[in-house]
């Protein structure tokens, strides 16, 4: 029992470690961000920052990957454009996305339990990225940046002149975005978790 408790102290420091690395990757990654014209305007743009949140929740659980996407939006708020929206957008939908997936791996470590939990975890992120942005960041947006709704609806309809309405602009700019940002990082969390995790537990285990 005593050695239970000198332990555990220094595993919670190890882990925060890990988290603090994968963060600081996640830091990086949100800055490397590039823009998707053919689907969303320009103030949507893509990056891999959900990359590291998804390592470190897959080989830590879903709190160490709530941790690194902390820690990348409070940085990323040093630098920010948008007053905070974004770097709100982000860490909300991050955390939608890695949550669901991590929890499902967790239950049982396989290749198919890791593909289910992505999958789950990047729709749940791209449809409730549609009523997110549609009710409250959009709306939150063009408030702090005084600008009518109006104007990011012509935006997507520059792109889709059917657009017409915050509905069409959220389910042809947004959903597909999202959907998009989800295929990508989750093919390539899949591709290179196995290496990683093997890093990560090395370090942990240290």
């Amino acid at each position: 029992m005593s050695e239970t408790k000198k332990k555990n102290p220094l595993l919670n420091t190890r882990t925060m470690v890990s988290c603090a690395m994968l963060a600081a990757c996640a830091v990086i990654l949100i800055e490397l961000e590039i823009p998707l014209p053919f689907i969303a305007p320009p103030f949507y743009k893509f990056d891999f920052s959900e990359l590291p949140a998804l390592i470190g929740a897959f080989s830590m659980g879903p709190v160490a990957g709530i941790i690194i996407e902390l820690v990348k939006v409070l940085v990323k708020l040093i630098t920010t454009n948008t007053m905070g929206v974004g770097e709100l957008s982000n860490f909300v939908l991050g955390c939608i996305f890695i949550i669901p997936a991590s929890i499902i791996y967790k239950q049982k470590k396989t290749k198919k339990r890791a593909i289910v939990g992505l999958i789950t975890g990047g729709l749940s992120m791209a449809v409730l990225a549609t009523f997110i942005n549609a009710f409250i960041m959009i709306p939150l947006y063009a408030s702090l940046f005084s600008m009518p709704v109006e104007a990011i609806i012509q935006m997507g309809s520059a792109i889709f002149p059917f657009v017409d309405s915050m509905f069409d602009f959220c389910l042809v700019c947004v959903l597909p975005f999202n959907l998009i940002k989800a295929l990508i990082v989750s093919a390539v969390t899949a591709f290179i978790y196995k290496p990683l995790s093997i890093l990560i537990k090395g370090i942990s285990n240290y």
